[in-house]
């Protein structure tokens, strides 16, 4: 009992303490993602507590199961409208962008060390997906807006392509261990059908959890969360036994899911982003525990080059190619290059060529990855805000000015009562699928005023007042409660 007891007080501590430490991303604008990694690192055996943890495959568990909700998080708080403008280009990022730049990455890494170009690849495929949590974190604490359409791209880019990093990286790792059982042309059909796969899963995921959360009428909210991590396990494991890509299809089903109103939505996008945060501290402290802060030195300076030829050289060559034919101009370009920190995902890669049998350089690859990712989370996280300024790609703010009249001045106030034949008793609001200006404000039931919600189940006789523009839109959509 006692060693439960200390075992959960060590992890208490620690969840808080990176909670509160976050605020210096704020104060100072270091990413939360070095926070959580350094203070993994202080505990660790090299560090103040002086735990122990050299358990790779439980670590890369932790990693596996923390990316799949980081992922629908991530897809579940982005908005279509925003992304869609920048589909094509996010996509092209997101596939060869993330090509362009582990094979650049790779001729950094074969003149540095000694390895075979297959293993210099395989580094470059591992550090090859970007982390923009920390960067909008870095750039909502600063009060920078950046313009045009440079945010939801690199929301989108940062969202997707860690899939393709992970199908890079398992492909060459095999193709080393095992050459004479896999070939190129097996792996781009494998490519397309885990992409095909995984994006008809998640789509089809996404789009049916709004209709069953809308219908299912469950007796207490606790269950909605609880249905959704459960959903999105069902997603990822379906996926990827049936050999497509999980964890496309767990962030394309979180996009979907957020084109249609259901119950709780604003509950639930919530409860996601808490998991989400819940889970990338874990994973950090998962990971900075792994890794022995002593053994860094011994790849400082072969990681600190490869970092900056990752920053200025590989990182670049794969925007520019892949914005070529875009609207983008070369300052913008130049930004999007820059915001390209690594973060967790590539550590959890890391830790791949760890558990394959018969691999030498497991080791080196994962310290010089690890110091990567420090370096670049610390190197362009801190000067993002610097960066903004200088490409000159903030968005300029204007001031609205004074409001002449308020909307309700032109809005009408109705009163509706639910008949005994009515198709809509027992149905929840939101399954309605009432436009966002006609607004259901208070439901009077039997001489009881209620403020509604998109879980409340309409009944016979109920009173609503409803506010909408226009008398023939509103009796237009009334036809509905019929």
């Amino acid at each position: 009992m006692e060693t439960i007891e200390i075992y959960l007080l060590i992890t208490a501590f620690l969840m808080l303490l990176s909670v509160v430490s976050s605020k210096l991303s704020n104060t100072f604008g270091i990413p939360a993602l070095f926070i959580f990694l350094g203070l993994g690192m202080l505990a660790g055996s090299d560090g103040i507590l002086g735990i122990y943890f050299d358990d790779v495959a439980l670590a890369q568990n932790i990693g596996t199961l923390a990316l799949i909700f980081i992922l629908f998080g991530g897809g579940l708080d982005t908005t279509w409208k925003a992304i869609k403008p920048v589909l094509k280009e996010g996509v092209i990022l997101a596939t060869l962008g993330v090509f362009l730049t582990a094979f650049v990455v790779a001729l950094g890494v074969y003149f540095v060390f000694d390895f075979t170009f297959l293993e210099a690849l395989l580094l470059g495929a591992i550090i090859s997906s970007t982390d923009a949590a920390a960067v909008f974190a870095i750039l909502r604490a600063k009060g920078i807006a950046l313009k045009k359409k440079i945010t939801p791209l690199l929301e989108l880019e940062s969202g997707s392509n860690d899939p393709m990093a992970i199908f890079l990286t398992i492909a060459i790792l095999q193709i080393i261990l095992l050459p004479n059982e896999t070939s190129v042309g097996d792996w781009i059909i494998k490519f397309f059908l885990q992409f095909i796969i995984g994006g008809v899963f998640g789509y089809a995921f996404g789009a049916v959890m709004p209709i069953i959360l809308n219908r299912i009428h469950l007796s207490f909210y606790g269950l909605y969360p609880v249905f959704t991590i459960g959903w999105v396990l069902l997603l990822f494991a379906s996926s990827s036994m049936l050999g497509g890509n999980g964890f496309l299809a767990v962030y394309l089903a979180g996009i979907v899911a957020n084109t249609k109103e259901f119950v709780h939505k604003k509950n639930l996008v919530g409860f996601h982003d808490g998991l989400s945060w819940i889970m990338q501290i874990t994973v950090f402290l998962a990971l900075g525990l792994l890794v022995f802060p002593s053994e860094l030195p011994e790849v400082a300076w072969q990681g600190l080059a490869i970092a900056l030829w990752l920053m200025f050289i590989a990182r670049p060559v794969g925007v520019f190619i892949s914005l070529a034919l875009s609207s983008f101009n070369i300052r913008e370009k130049a930004f999007i290059s820059w915001v390209g920190l690594r973060g967790a995902v590539p550590i959890v890669l890391a830790t791949y060529p760890y558990l394959s049998e018969g691999y030498d350089n497991s080791h080196i690859i994962f310290n010089t990855v690890f110091f990567m990712v420090l370096a670049s989370i610390l190197i362009q996280g801190t000067s993002l805000p610097f960066m903004a300024k200088w490409l000159k790609v903030e968005s300029v703010k204007y001031q609205k000015e004074e409001v002449v009249a308020s909307p309700l001045l032109f809005n009408t106030l109705k009163q509706f009562y639910i008949e005994k034949d009515s198709s809509v008793i027992g149905k929840s609001i939101v399954e309605l699928d009432l436009p966002l200006d006609f607004l259901i404000l208070m439901i009077n039931r039997k001489n009881e005023y209620i403020k509604p919600t998109g879980s409340t189940l309409l009944e016979e006789n109920d009173m609503l007042l409803i506010q909408c523009n226009g008398e023939k839109r509103y009796r237009r959509i009334l036809k509905r409660f019929k």
